[in-house]
């Protein structure tokens, strides 16, 4: 990390951070005072958005539930990445072992949509900032179905996603995605308990 004055916040933000083994060590063994920001979604949702992502690159991606559910079986292929970086708790272990809980703020995804001021309130307020961004900084982009960030107050062009992000989910039968829903509930009733938050997943 880049040498930081006071009154300044540095700030890097890589999603594999959380799950690749080795990295709460070595950001400890970095700072101790880091302050860690984890934005988690439905895990049935994030396996679907890794899935889309992977599809958009590779024609001959076979489908979802092929990859999801082994053959002649009734279980989730746990192996799979799309399906397995959704166990957040097995993640969150690793960190804990390092910095307490209270050095960590969980994010909702499915919040940052639907709210999207509430939860940079959150953020600012884990920060130590004032609350500088507020509702009158965002609007919600209909085509996208997510939020955009006007700049600054009065300001032209907003930022909105790029093209790569909302891309569409492909379409689960209704026992499959009940199977996910079955496969990730203890997982994510475990990661509740380890954040002492309740994101409301299915």
């Amino acid at each position: 990390m880049p040498a930081t004055l006071d009154g300044q916040i540095t700030m890097e933000k890589t999603p594999s951070y959380f799950f690749t083994a080795g990295v709460p060590a070595r950001v400890a063994a970095m700072s101790s005072d880091v302050r860690l920001l984890v934005v988690v979604r439905d895990p049935v949702t994030r396996a679907l958005s890794d899935y889309a992502q992977t599809a958009s690159k590779r024609v001959s991606t076979p489908a979802f539930e092929g990859l999801a559910f082994p053959e002649g079986g009734g279980g989730v292929n746990a192996s799979w990445g799309a399906v397995r970086l959704g166990l957040y708790a097995r993640y969150l272990s690793a960190w804990l072992e390092h910095f307490p809980l209270e050095r960590l703020l969980f994010v909702s995804g499915e919040r940052l949509v639907a709210d999207p001021a509430g939860e940079m309130g959150r953020v600012q307020d884990f920060l130590d900032l004032k609350r500088i961004v507020t509702e009158k900084h965002f609007y919600f982009n209909e085509t996208k179905g997510f939020p955009c960030l006007k700049k600054s107050e009065g300001s032209g062009a907003p930022h909105c996603l790029g093209k790569t992000k909302g891309r569409v989910h492909p379409e689960l039968s209704k026992e499959s995605e009940q199977r996910l829903r079955d496969f990730y509930r203890p997982h994510n009733q475990r990661f509740y308990q380890m954040t002492n938050q309740d994101f409301g997943w299915p």
